[in-house]
């Protein structure tokens, strides 16, 4: 797997670490040369500078031979622009962070639909401590090959969990339906507009993708 990452703040490099690791080949594309030189002898991946907003940069890393471009800058803007330039020159799946709300509803309009707001998943945390929850970090759920994939419905209309016909050792776990969760069982009948939730292993996770990255792009019948 290919990844590339738009900054060097902390969740790129904690990331990429982890990636690499794994095998996968990972670039960083940072404006602060300074930061580059600080990271380029403790992690084992490749260096871009410049603005990875620009389509002359984000040409220089190959977007049909990458598979996620995940914009992680410190500036909002610069994210959405960024995602909306890798979407066009062809990036497989494009991923973006915004920590004010106010752009989520923007990204969603304009089709970014792997969009994230890291404080909203930390505050979600925080007032389940406060309420005494016993809830863990999903980090420390999700171990070995354990992992999540999600999906919008479409196609899947009225169509029953147990009757999608996924791989042997995954599972739709929950779905969201009008913004509320929802326990998913073999019966339940999904609609279109939910997102369901697959708890599956790590080998299943290219045959998921592709098969609903398929459903998303493909082709209208003429009129």
């Amino acid at each position: 797997m290919r990844t590339v990452f738009i900054g060097a703040g902390e969740i790129s490099v904690e990331t990429a670490k982890a990636l690499v690791k794994k095998g996968c080949e990972v670039v960083i594309i940072e404006t602060d040369r300074a930061r580059i030189d600080e990271l380029s002898g403790d992690l084992d991946c490749s260096f871009l500078h410049g603005d990875g907003s620009r389509p002359d940069v984000l040409r220089e890393v190959n977007p049909a031979q990458t598979d996620i471009l995940f914009c992680l800058s410190d500036s909002d803007q610069a994210n959405v622009i960024a995602s909306l330039v890798g979407r066009s020159l062809g990036f497989k799946r494009v991923v973006t962070s915004v920590r004010e709300e106010q752009f989520e509803g923007i990204c969603r309009e304009l089709g970014l639909e792997d969009t994230i707001v890291p404080s909203r998943t930390i505050s979600r945390y925080l007032l389940d401590m406060v309420a005494g929850s016993q809830s863990v970090e999903l980090s420390t759920v999700l171990k070995d090959e354990a992992r999540f994939f999600t999906f919008a419905v479409k196609d899947e209309d009225g169509v029953a969990v147990g009757d999608l016909g996924l791989p042997a050792d995954a599972r739709v776990i929950m779905y969201y339906r009008d913004g509320k969760f929802a326990h998913a069982a073999a019966d339940t009948v999904l609609r279109k507009g939910d997102e369901a939730v697959i708890l599956t292993h790590s080998k299943n996770l290219g045959a998921l993708e592709k098969r609903w990255e398929l459903l998303e792009r493909a082709p209208q019948a003429p009129d």
